[in-house]
């Protein structure tokens, strides 16, 4: 199975209880997807999937969240699918594993916690990003990679205090998700 038949496949299983926003922003992924076969790749200049994970220690209620170097923006780990990616939660685990440097990630079952669009500069338009939550094993130590300019814990709080709307959307999505609710 390709990347991007794994995408459909994932964003078709996605959005029961999303609520109505995130039931038509699926349907804007998999209609992207039916018209742009190189829809996973940064090449297709219509936009393109990306792959992205929170990672959270809910034991201690925090989130591990990168200073992005470009965007200069608190975000969550992630970024565009490679060749060798398999699925898109591989692509989420592998981003989330090289920016955080933490090993013995899992994610959190279920699929997809979010779906985020959001606009990037020329020549490429948009990042429909698949967003998921990471779990840190017990005692994990990060590394900061060359992509970020810091790598900082935040109590589920202090990141509602510095993130955009949609990383505060992510944390609450995830939150509801480790409480069992979606």
């Amino acid at each position: 199975m390709s990347l991007h038949d794994d995408a459909v496949l994932v964003l078709k299983g996605y959005g029961a209880g999303a609520g109505p926003a995130q039931e038509e922003l699926r349907d804007r992924y998999l209609e992207h997807l039916a018209h742009h076969p190189d829809g996973m790749w940064k090449s297709c200049e219509a936009g393109h999937l990306t792959a992205s994970a929170l990672v959270v220690d809910p034991e201690r209620g925090r989130v591990l969240l990168t200073l992005h170097r470009k965007l200069r923006m608190w975000l969550q780990m992630g970024g565009h699918c490679e060749p060798g990616d398999t699925t898109l939660a591989a692509a989420a685990l592998r981003e989330a594993t090289e920016e955080s440097g933490i090993a013995g990630l899992s994610l959190l079952a279920g699929g997809p916690v979010v779906l985020d669009r959001h606009r990037i500069p020329a020549p490429c338009h948009w990042h429909l990003d698949v967003q998921y939550a990471a779990l840190a094993p017990s005692g994990a130590t990060e590394s900061i990679s060359d992509e970020s300019l810091d790598l900082r814990w935040f109590t589920y709080a202090e990141a509602a205090e510095i993130a955009d709307a949609s990383v505060i959307r992510l944390v609450e999505r995830t939150r509801a998700a480790l409480d069992g609710g979606r």
